[in-house]
């Protein structure tokens, strides 16, 4: 390894202990050496998603946290609720490094040909445990950064993305028309608007509030409604009628909100048909992929039989997308990542700040707005984020 390559460094580590409680701290792990196929990444920024947060505190009480350690190295404590500690429990004892995704320099490489031209190359890679000063991978996980794009440009280039790409697909692979979105202000949810507008794609925005509500119309949404509004369910009808949206892709999870828009969709659908005792014969799917609103999903089924509601992931997207399909839709998010497919970020933190209380609650909240990366290296190879 070379001289200036430290032979330990820092990284982020979350644990379940047998107490139910989670610890989040930072451990003295080794620098590895990469093998002939991979590259070992000095890490200049990794953005802190929702996914991440749910192996980060596993749905702990953050209210009730308490900071220990010490001022370069803390610990974050804090308990599991009885349901939390349940889904955890196979953690139990595990030490896990965290972070889905994450962009850096390449400062060593291993012998093959591949490793070699990334020698000294910006990459984004998505393989977990970014949230570490030193990351060493295999060179297929890299995603080599176009000349100008930067680390923090390029932290967040593969789940928000990708997901995005894998919505509109999973929307023409099951031969719907258009789709719906929630909690559509997000990062995430501005990407899909762009896309859509870019692919000539109907897309009905669904926001939380009046501000969320500007904030996508004035990028250039055609349909965006809050469901907070007194006329929601009746303006939602209108817009589904108007662009045959039978597809919803759903962040909030929780209470009535899916079961409403199913509702809606049934209500478009039926309007003008024949009477049938079984709704329209028309599917209608909704698939869950967040979790903002942890209460039970309720179901007021009347909306017909001819409906669905399950959960939907990127990673088994991907698996059964095939390697060819995966390739063209990495090839257009490397092509558009200062543009469509671009982050915005409340603020950087380093690893010992992402333990701080404060540092905790800011990019905990999951609130439009409170996106945070994590700059394992203090920034040195990170811009101020836009």
């Amino acid at each position: 390894m070379s001289d200036d390559i430290p032979a330990r460094a820092l990284e982020l580590r979350s644990l379940v202990t047998s107490q139910a409680t989670i610890q989040v701290t930072l451990e003295d792990v080794d620098v590895p050496v990469p093998g002939a196929d991979q590259v070992l990444i000095r890490m200049g920024a990794a953005p802190i998603n929702p996914s991440d947060l749910g192996l980060l505190f596993a749905g702990a009480d953050l209210t009730n946290a308490t900071a220990g350690g010490t001022a370069e190295r803390p610990v974050m404590t804090a308990p599991l609720p009885p349901a939390a500690a349940r889904a955890a429990a196979a953690r139990v004892g595990q030490s896990l490094p965290v972070g889905n995704e994450g962009a850096g320099t390449v400062i060593a490489t291993g012998s093959s040909d591949a490793a070699r031209r990334l020698g000294g190359k910006t990459v984004a890679v998505a393989g977990g445990g970014m949230y570490t000063q030193y990351r060493c991978v295999a060179t297929a996980a890299c995603m080599e950064l176009p000349d100008g794009v930067d680390a923090v440009a390029g932290a967040a280039s593969f789940v928000n993305p990708m997901t995005v790409l894998g919505m509109v697909e999973t929307m023409r692979d099951e031969g719907h028309a258009a789709l719906i979105h929630t909690a559509a202000a997000s990062n995430l949810g501005q990407m899909l608007n762009r896309v859509c507008i870019e692919d000539g794609i109907p897309l009905i925005n669904i926001v939380r509030s009046a501000a969320q509500l500007k904030l996508l119309t004035d990028q250039g949404a055609t349909h965006v409604l809050d469901s907070t509004a007194e006329p929601f369910m009746k303006d939602l009808t209108a817009a589904i009628a108007e662009t045959s949206a039978t597809i919803v892709f759903d962040a909030i999870g929780g209470g009535q909100l899916a079961s409403r828009i199913l509702t809606c969709m049934e209500a478009a659908l039926i309007a003008g048909s024949p009477y049938s005792r079984y709704g329209s014969a028309v599917h209608k799917q909704v698939y869950i992929y967040g979790s903002l609103d942890r209460s039970p999903t309720e179901l007021v089924r009347n909306y017909g039989t001819a409906w669905g509601v399950g959960g939907w992931l990127l990673t088994p997207f991907l698996a059964k997308a095939g390697p060819a399909r995966i390739a063209a839709m990495r090839e257009r998010v490397a092509a558009s990542l200062t543009t469509t497919f671009a982050s915005s970020y409340a603020g950087q933190l380093s690893l010992v700040e992402a333990l701080k209380p404060d540092g905790v609650a800011s990019y905990a909240r999951m609130a439009t707005g409170t996106k945070y990366l994590i700059v394992p290296n203090g920034g040195a190879e990170a811009r101020t984020a836009q």
